[in-house]
């Protein structure tokens, strides 16, 4: 499930994920972002992810084509949690994002304010 944060404006979607995402979810997720995207262009997206979330294989794919098509329009990524493994594939992805001009970056859930402040702040 997801909760968009309210401090989400302009440019800049916050996102809380937990729990389970299935593909209506998702489906519901991606067209926020598609409504953002046409209003300002390119975004910046926050994603706080809780404990123990989990995703079905139909979202995963949803999302995967999702940002593949929708890369050029993407800015900032924030990915806040405390998962190590989380952190190191972010690290991992982050080089990839980089060669594509998307800024991303990890950071634990006591950053929350830093995160926000990252994603908020112009390229």
């Amino acid at each position: 499930m997801y909760t968009i944060l309210p401090r989400s404006q302009g440019a800049v979607l916050g996102v809380e994920i937990s729990g389970k995402v299935d593909v209506d979810q998702e489906k519901s997720l991606i067209a926020k972002a598609e409504e953002l995207i046409e209003e300002q262009g390119k975004i910046s997206v926050l994603v706080v992810m809780g404990d123990h979330v989990g995703v079905s294989f139909e979202a995963a794919k949803e999302d995967i084509r999702w940002v593949l098509a929708n890369m050029q329009h993407l800015n900032k990524i924030a990915i806040v949690t405390d998962s190590k493994l989380l952190a190191a594939l972010v690290a991992i992805d982050a080089t990839f994002a980089k060669m594509l001009g998307i800024q991303e970056k990890h950071f634990d859930r006591d950053e929350i304010d830093i995160a926000w402040h990252w994603v908020e702040s112009p390229a």
